[in-house]
């Protein structure tokens, strides 16, 4: 594994990856927009440097907000001068905006990996995420170490849109499940049957994916009234709902059941629950 690291954008995730990488051996740069954001990964070990020193580093990821953020990053990296480089953007984009990422970094004589990731913080401090890269061959074997540190599974798609194309796709069904599961449970209003009862035969049902397993409590909680601050938030979702459908516009394809889910989660996000867990919109669902 390399041993210059630079990680660019400290939320959640880009916080997540430093720490996991530190505790691998890594030395760790990181840089964030908001300084602030700097301090859990500095505390674990990592220096906080500006563009220039985070384009000195080997191998760079970046864990950002959209595409906007992403290509202003590599903007100021490619100014800096990153000849010899791996870039890897780990962000979720469209794909027209991940292979024009890779068009600027290769241009400016780096390596470019895009890297989207299934998962949410608990799995990346742990190394079990699932990636989903594209790039050329020689680009992503030469990623593969970094990746094989944050991620359980790790496959090579092809192309950096191809890897975008992935990761909306594997999105889209989480999206629509928490609205599906909230209208299952409206059927059992009046009913008189406990909501944490409710939720363990339908986790324990074929109705029952990995991800209500995973979060069967945080669903009973907010079924309560009890939300919580969630690692992939109502707002995350509804970004990547409406990336997804933008490419279905784009192409002629046709996703009613996303397209009728979407109102549900801006509805949320204006009721001010965007900051949420995913899993909350249930409980709107579950009201009708």
């Amino acid at each position: 594994m390399t041993s210059s690291i630079g990680i660019a954008g400290t939320g959640r995730m880009g916080t997540a990856f430093a720490l996991r990488l530190i505790e691998m051996g890594a030395s760790a740069r990181v840089w964030n927009r908001s300084p602030a954001g700097l301090a859990k990964a500095v505390a674990a070990g990592a220096t906080a440097v500006d563009l220039g020193g985070l384009a000195g580093c080997d191998v760079i990821l970046l864990s950002l907000t959209n595409a906007e953020a992403s290509t202003a990053v590599v903007q100021g990296l490619v100014a800096a001068g990153i000849a010899g480089r791996l870039v890897i953007d780990m962000s979720t984009l469209l794909p027209a905006e991940a292979d024009a990422l890779a068009g600027l970094v290769t241009g400016a004589g780096a390596d470019f990996v895009h890297c989207p990731v299934g998962g949410t913080v608990a799995p990346a401090l742990k190394g079990q995420l699932l990636g989903m890269a594209g790039g050329t061959v020689a680009a992503f074997e030469r990623a593969r170490p970094v990746l094989g540190q944050l991620c359980r599974r790790v496959e090579h798609l092809g192309t950096a849109g191809a890897a975008a194309r992935m990761k909306l796709a594997v999105n889209l069904p989480l999206a629509v499940y928490w609205q599906t599961l909230g209208e299952s449970l409206a059927l059992l209003r009046d009913a008189g049957v406990p909501h944490e009862l409710a939720i363990s035969l339908i986790a324990d049902s074929s109705a029952g994916p990995t991800v209500l397993k995973n979060r069967a409590q945080v669903v009973v909680d907010t079924l309560g009234g009890t939300d919580q601050p969630g690692t992939f938030d109502i707002a995350g979702l509804l970004k990547d709902l409406t990336l997804a459908l933008q490419l279905a516009e784009a192409e002629g394809a046709a996703l009613p059941l996303a397209e009728a889910a979407a109102p549900r989660y801006r509805a949320a996000v204006e009721a001010g629950l965007g900051g949420f867990d995913g899993a909350s919109l249930t409980r709107l669902a579950a009201k009708g």
